[in-house]
């Protein structure tokens, strides 16, 4: 059996200066860790799935955050440092990568020995994604060096929450 390899929110809205919800530069020092994290577990039969968020344009999460990553908008595009990396794309609209998309089932069908979850943003979807899938059982690694977000203390305590409350593995990329 294979792994599989969850990378979220690592789209053009993100990661390219100019749009709303840009996680800044030291966020995009992640971009060649991943990279490097999506070779590698190619080259062992992990499947890699890449969830982007994809809002409609009066989505109820504009009321925190500005609007980012319309259906249909450059914005929800992986970026094309990844992009070359054979995955499938499944669009999300909330937090979790499991809330009302296409995620579970994908991955009842794969049956991957465990999930690996990187991209931004470590607090929010990435921590949310962590927390549902461990809800459901999965075994998770976070590459350290495969994540980040806009505030670092944030990111700290992400990182040890999901360790120590949500039992995921950290790893080393």
């Amino acid at each position: 059996m294979s792994d599989a390899v969850l990378v979220i929110d690592m789209t053009r809205g993100f990661l390219e200066k100019g749009y709303n919800l840009y996680v800044g530069d030291a966020s995009r020092a992640i971009i060649p860790n991943v990279a490097r994290l999506l070779e590698r577990e190619l080259a062992r039969g992990s499947q890699i799935l890449y969830l982007c968020d994809n809002h409609v344009p009066d989505d109820l999460e504009f009321k925190m955050f500005a609007p980012h990553c319309i259906v249909g908008t450059i914005e929800t595009q992986v970026i094309p440092e990844l992009a070359r990396f054979p995955g499938e794309y499944i669009p999300k609209r909330r937090y979790s990568a499991f809330y009302d998309s296409a995620l579970d089932d994908r991955l009842k069908a794969l049956k991957p020995d465990k999930l690996i979850i990187c991209g931004v943003c470590t607090d929010i979807c990435v921590c949310h994604t962590v927390a549902d899938a461990r809800n459901r059982d999965y075994p998770v690694e976070v590459p350290v060096s495969c994540v980040s977000t806009f505030n670092e203390q944030a990111h700290r305590f992400a990182m040890e929450h999901m360790e120590k409350v949500l039992g995921a593995k950290l790893i080393t990329a």
